[in-house]
């Protein structure tokens, strides 16, 4: 039930937006495709292949509809060519009446899994973001479904504005950002097969988005770390427990 509700509120405001895109003021239409050397989320490393990733998503007055997906690449999971996980959001984002620079979200996130043995859930969610140097923010995720946990994310994040420039003139931005990972006792129960409380990965990244015309070319890096020793040795995703990677993303808003 769920998923038919999430999936048919998701469909219904994209029909919407895009029947009212041709001369409607005010809604704002988002296309991404990232090339990944890994899939890693949440300190899980999902696929140790390089992944195919692409979304859409359509927002206004605050409010964003969005789906997103993985393609493997690789037969590294048995599942070369396909999409093995599609997510379908809903997110509304306001400042907070009576605080300046500080503006809260909440939505929810239908995760489906095609063509693997991972079962489909739902997370709802809520965060704050303050618009200061760093650009702090707090999102807790907790799922309903098949975890019934919660996983809270601590990010900050900085624009360095361009750094560098090109032929003719194309500039080369830098950006920073940084998340800490803390995950109920449930959750980690469930993805990693510890049931205590943890403070679970951390991530580091920096890219450097360069502007060509309509479209956004931003290649990154990314480190993940695990830092609970007792979700180290779980081995849940494998021996490893640090991952660097590269993404070759690109993106356009219209």
């Amino acid at each position: 039930m769920r998923r038919v509700l999430l999936t048919t509120a998701a469909t219904s405001l994209a029909v919407l937006f895009s029947g009212q895109a041709r001369g409607a003021d005010g809604i704002d239409f988002e296309l991404t495709a990232d090339f990944a050397g890994k899939y890693v989320w949440r300190g899980q490393n999902l696929d140790d292949d390089p992944v195919f990733q692409s979304g859409i998503a359509a927002s206004r007055g605050g409010l964003t509809a969005g789906v997103w997906g993985n393609l493997e690449m690789t037969g590294i999971n048995g599942n070369s060519g396909e999409f093995t996980e599609m997510d379908y959001t809903l997110n509304y984002t306001r400042p907070l009446p009576g605080m300046d620079g500080l503006e809260y979200s909440i939505g929810a996130i239908y995760y489906d899994f095609p063509g693997t043995e991972v079962k489909d859930t739902t997370e709802v969610y809520w965060g704050l973001g303050l618009d200061t140097p760093l650009s702090p923010s707090v999102t807790a995720y907790h799922d309903v479904d098949e975890a019934e946990g919660t996983y809270f994310a601590f990010g900050v994040s900085h624009d360095a504005g361009s750094v560098a420039e090109l032929w003719a003139g194309v500039p080369v931005g830098l950006e920073f950002a940084g998340t800490l990972g803390y995950a109920s006792g449930s959750y980690n129960a469930y993805y990693w097969g510890t049931d205590q409380a943890k403070i679970n990965d951390l991530v580091l990244s920096v890219s450097f988005p360069i502007g060509f015309g309509e479209w956004t070319l931003s290649p990154a890096l990314h480190y993940v770390t695990l830092l609970s020793d007792d979700i180290r040795d779980t081995d849940a995703y494998g021996s490893d427990s640090d991952f660097f990677y590269a993404v070759a993303g690109m993106s356009r808003k219209f």
